[in-house]
């Protein structure tokens, strides 16, 4: 069996397909006006029947946008040939594939991949606030660092003011005088500094750990199944109140007392007058004092030192939960769903291979019937009107023949009946007879009527 020629299977499988390539297009604009309308409806306000009317009609405008335009793109680009003409198509193709990721592909987007974007944008605030948590905590914790020096220092001047009224270490005189008074009041000051330091030790554990529980609830939020908005408004309480929480432990900081009360150890310095029973023992008296003095002095400067390091530290910065709709937390956090951003946009524009395949098989038709013969291009219908055809033109030229020849027999007289139908037949097969195309010769033969007697030897 003879096989059919390449460009005419090409053209019976290009048309057995176009039932399909049609019900796949329109597969592909349902679905994408479903999820179109599914990213627009969390972007809707207003009553709940305005917001279901207006997400049905953007989609289904979407829905039929699409598909018109991918029918229009299969029909005309494979057929059209310059070069010019395509280039054009193309660009409007372009553009058209642009305009839909705009209208459609990134509400595809939303939909798909809209409530993940959400919990990624919780967990991004989330570790936000943990940060911000823990900075504050630290900064709280800083100044508990001064603590130690602070109660070696008031530890220090109550040793010396108990040694020199017990032996008169410093003096060289034993009993209670300036000197031990001096020592037992800078003793009482960083007394009192250490115990501000101490207090606030046990209000910055507590909000820490009211943070944390808010923190330990913001996480579950962000971890638990179920639907994104009730969890996303829930977040945002426990967001608020974290940051009361940060706000406060930052107030906890002593680190400005500290440096105060430092600054008032050195300024408001105040010596007792000597109280020496001897001149000598006064002159002692005020060498130690001064000695002292200068031992305050240091122990300020230091105190002041390590305050201002802690206040150098940046401030914690008041964070706020914004809330995001599902298509802004899908653009914002696009790069975390690549795989959902190409699967949207995959919905809306797989039709370009169906019009590249359609433009590459109509071309290579194109090249397979510039090569064949015209008797191979003649279908059966077609040869069988040919054949309809040629019997009409024979019978409307008899039926000329015909009437060529009434005039003449009107003319002459009656003739036998015999003579008279071999004439007829003589000129219709005249007629019928095709012309001499040099083919065959013609051989001239003696005619005899029926009524002339035998040819001569």
């Amino acid at each position: 069996m003879q096989l059919k020629p390449t460009a005419v299977r090409l053209h019976e499988t290009v048309r057995s397909v176009e039932t399909m390539s049609r019900f796949a297009l329109a597969v592909l604009a349902l679905a994408s006006g479903v999820y179109t309308y599914l990213g627009v409806r969390g972007l809707l306000d207003g009553s709940a029947t305005f917001v279901f009317f207006a997400a049905i009609i953007y989609s289904v405008a979407v829905s039929v946008a699409i598909y018109a335009f991918w029918i229009y793109m299969m029909r005309f680009i494979p057929l059209v040939v310059s070069g010019v003409q395509r280039v054009g198509l193309f660009v409007t193709m372009g553009i058209g594939c642009a305009m839909i990721i705009a209208m459609s592909s990134w509400l595809n987007a939303a939909a798909l991949a809209g409530s993940a974007a959400l919990e990624q944008h919780m967990a991004v605030t989330l570790q936000g606030y943990a940060e911000d948590l823990d900075n504050a905590h630290a900064k709280a914790l800083a100044t508990q660092s001064l603590l130690p020096d602070v109660e070696r220092a008031a530890a220090r001047f109550a040793a010396l003011a108990q040694d020199e009224r017990d032996s008169g270490a410093l003096t060289g005189t034993q009993g209670s005088g300036s000197v031990v008074q001096l020592l037992s009041q800078m003793s009482t000051q960083m007394t009192q500094l250490s115990a501000t330091i101490t207090g606030s030790r046990a209000e910055v554990a507590e909000l820490f750990e009211q943070g944390s529980t808010r923190l330990a609830a913001m996480r579950e939020l962000v971890s638990t199944p179920g639907a994104i908005e009730p969890r996303s408004d829930a977040f945002q309480t426990e967001a608020v109140q974290l940051s009361a929480i940060i706000a406060a432990l930052q107030q906890t900081d002593v680190a400005a007392s500290v440096k105060r009360a430092a600054a008032d150890l050195s300024s408001g310095f105040i010596a007792p007058v000597a109280d020496g029973r001897s001149a000598d023992l006064a002159t002692r008296q005020d060498a130690v004092m001064e000695t002292v003095r200068a031992s305050v002095a240091a122990q300020s400067a230091a105190l002041s030192t390590a305050a201002d390091e802690i206040l150098a530290q940046p401030a914690v910065e008041q964070r706020r939960f914004v809330p995001l709709s599902n298509a802004e937390a899908v653009i914002r956090y696009w790069s975390d769903f690549v795989p959902s951003w190409a699967g949207a946009i995959s919905i809306d524009l797989l039709p370009v291979v169906l019009v590249l395949t359609l433009m590459v098989v109509n071309d290579a038709m194109r090249r397979e019937a510039e090569t064949l013969q015209e008797a191979e291009t003649i279908t059966a219908a077609e040869m069988l009107r040919a054949m309809a055809l040629y019997k009409r033109m024979e019978a409307e030229g008899a039926a000329e023949a015909a009437a060529s020849l009434a005039p003449r027999m009107a003319a002459q007289p009656a003739e036998p009946t015999e003579q008279m139908a071999t004439e007829t037949k003589t000129a219709a097969d005249e007629t019928k007879a095709p012309p001499d195309d040099g083919t065959v010769t013609p051989i001239e033969t003696a005619q005899r009527k029926r009524s002339d007697g035998p040819r001569p030897a």
